[in-house]
């Protein structure tokens, strides 16, 4: 589902009433864990953090006047979705991340195109989800996605 929001807390307004608690908690702890330099903005109809125009001009290479994306939390109509660029962006840290899910939930993982869904509220893993927010800083994000764009064939 989309919701037309100009900031997090009118996109959480426009939820319904079991889900804003959730997208509160996952905004909060994200907010808390993320490396300095990140925004937290509107992107894509969802709540994102991304590397501003001011640390990276050039922008996502298929927008580039959209910030370069790096994390979003979003309502969907059969789940709340955790958007991690970052889980697909080294084995390692998506090793990590696979490994450590069955610690903090009870039911299977459901993930796939950087997108981790919750179909319950009650078993999403804030303080793993957190924790992934942590894990790599803006500049390593860029380097990252500079070396990933660089690899793909020109059009």
């Amino acid at each position: 589902m989309q919701y037309q929001a100009n900031s997090p807390e009118e996109y959480i307004s426009q939820l319904p009433e079991d889900r804003q608690e959730p997208i509160k908690k996952l905004r909060k702890i994200i907010k808390k864990n993320l490396p300095d330099g990140f925004e937290e903005t509107i992107n894509y109809s969802m709540i994102g953090y991304v590397v501003p125009h001011s640390i990276y001009p050039d922008g996502y290479h298929c927008t580039p006047e959209l910030p370069l994306p790096f994390m979003s939390i979003a309502s969907q109509k059969n789940f709340i979705a955790v958007y991690s660029s970052s889980v697909y962006a080294t084995k390692d840290l998506y090793n990590w991340f696979v490994s450590e899910y069955p610690k903090h939930c009870k039911r299977k993982i459901d993930m796939g195109k950087s997108c981790i869904r919750f179909k319950y509220m009650d078993d999403i893993p804030f303080e793993l989800i957190g924790e992934l927010a942590s894990k790599m800083t803006v500049k390593e994000w860029i380097s990252i996605y500079e070396e990933a764009i660089k690899k793909q064939p020109k059009k």
